[in-house]
């Protein structure tokens, strides 16, 4: 049975030690991306993880909040549906006007931490042509891919060999880090529905 995303978190945070300054769940009627305010119960958010980008930076990812993020869960050595995961991202991307693309975070979390190093991550940018200002390419402490993948509902299981196999998927977090829409439609074809719901999340987030 599939838990709802509240459900998840709540469970993830039992079982996780709670970060030092870190809210606890709340109910979701303050207003949305208000750096001040509780954060919705359904938002990803709420689990305290550190992620460490291609630049060497760590940043608690609730950071992220105030604009929606187009997010995906991939590891760098992946040879097969992680590059079609980055070009339906960059498909999204093409699809935007320069504004909307301004407003849209992009961020990718490697399932493997262990290989992927900040220097293999910006390599990996410079190879798939990503824009290096503008998508984050992070991995989480390898204790915390777990808690990561269960609150974005991605499946994966780590082979003999050293792969993964994992839920090929585009997730948008609207500005909360609520989950608002999901496609595993992957490559350099647009799914529409979701296009419309990142226009929608774009639309509805409030001014930077």
């Amino acid at each position: 049975m599939k838990l709802s995303v509240s459900l998840a978190i709540a469970i993830v945070l039992a079982l996780s030690p709670m970060a030092p300054g870190h809210a606890r769940l709340h109910d979701s009627q303050e207003k949305a991306a208000d750096p001040g305010s509780a954060l919705p119960s359904e938002s990803v958010y709420q689990l305290p993880v550190v992620l460490v980008d291609q630049h060497g930076q760590a940043r608690e990812w609730r950071t992220r909040r105030g604009r929606p993020q187009l997010v995906a869960m991939f590891y760098a050595n992946c040879r097969y549906i992680c590059p079609l995961i980055v070009e339906a991202g960059k498909a999204v991307e093409r699809q935007l006007a320069p504004a909307e693309r301004a407003k849209l975070g992009v961020l990718y979390i490697s399932l493997d931490p262990e290989r992927d190093t900040p220097a293999r991550l910006a390599q990996l940018g410079r190879e798939r042509r990503v824009d290096d200002a503008r998508w984050t390419l992070a991995a989480p402490r390898a204790a915390d891919v777990r808690s990561v993948a269960g609150v974005l509902d991605v499946r994966y299981r780590r082979l003999s060999d050293g792969e993964f196999n994992h839920t090929s998927a585009l997730i948008l977090l609207d500005a909360d880090g609520r989950i608002v829409a999901r496609t595993e439609k992957v490559g350099s074809q647009v799914d529409p529905e979701f296009l419309e719901a990142v226009r929608q999340a774009i639309r509805s987030a409030p001014p930077m």
